[in-house]
């Protein structure tokens, strides 16, 4: 997906717009975990890639937030033979997503009751939906995972929705097999936050001077990566 970038600023407010896109970026990622964890605590099902986390937590002893981060080293490994570059975002989503999600779940009480923890899960849906969108509207390239979907649809040419079914049922059923929870809100996460992500995306996305063509093209290359979000209409281009 391509986001529009077209002048709003004058040359000599460049650095205030960078500033503002990385406190864009930072604030985003810190979120993105708080909504992991706030779906985590509605314990009525996490979302396909957290699900494995979950299950790997119950047989390592690791927290969920070293799971996240190490998960997101093993996933960016597999960027290399799809020949991706990560941009700055990527790299700083593998690092920071992981310990803001041990955060909340420090935080965020367990065992509610079932009303409760229904309303906490719908948060943390719109909380990482809005993540998402402050996160990728700072134009420092898509999460790792979201990476590899699209990394597999370019090199494959299969169509987007069966390589992001394929990943997604194979770490499910990983992450069922080891123990983690699958239920009602992994449905609701798959069918909800691509179009929760395709409100928040452009409405939080940052539009980029370009009274430089060449220079600005050449200085967003190596800062975004080589890899383009996908549609959130198809899927959620945080993860």
């Amino acid at each position: 997906m391509q986001l529009d970038c077209i002048m709003t600023a004058p040359a000599a407010s460049a650095p205030l717009l960078m500033s503002r896109r990385i406190a864009q970026l930072l604030v985003g990622l810190f979120l993105y975990g708080i909504g992991i964890a706030l779906i985590v605590r509605g314990q009525i099902g996490a979302a396909p890639w957290d699900v494995l986390t979950q299950g790997i937590a119950k047989h390592t002893g690791l927290s969920f937030g070293l799971i996240t981060i190490l998960t997101s080293g093993v996933v960016l490994l597999l960027w290399i033979p799809l020949r991706q570059r990560p941009g700055i975002g990527t790299v700083l989503n593998a690092l920071l997503v992981g310990p803001s999600a041990d955060i909340g779940l420090a935080l965020i009480p367990t065992d509610l009751p079932l009303v409760a923890r229904i309303f906490v899960f719908i948060a943390g849906l719109l909380v990482l939906a809005g993540a998402t969108g402050l996160y990728i509207g700072a134009h420092f390239g898509p999460g790792p995972r979201d990476g590899l979907m699209t990394g597999l649809h370019r090199r494959t040419g299969w169509r987007i929705w069966i390589v992001r079914t394929g990943i997604e049922v194979v770490v499910v059923a990983i992450g069922w097999a080891l123990g983690g929870n699958v239920g009602i809100g992994t449905l609701a996460f798959a069918l909800l936050i691509g179009p929760l992500c395709g409100w928040a995306i452009p409405f939080f996305a940052i539009r980029l001077p370009t009274t430089d063509a060449a220079t600005d093209a050449a200085t967003e290359a190596v800062i975004e990566g080589s890899v383009v979000p996908s549609e959130p209409a198809v899927d959620s281009p945080a993860n």
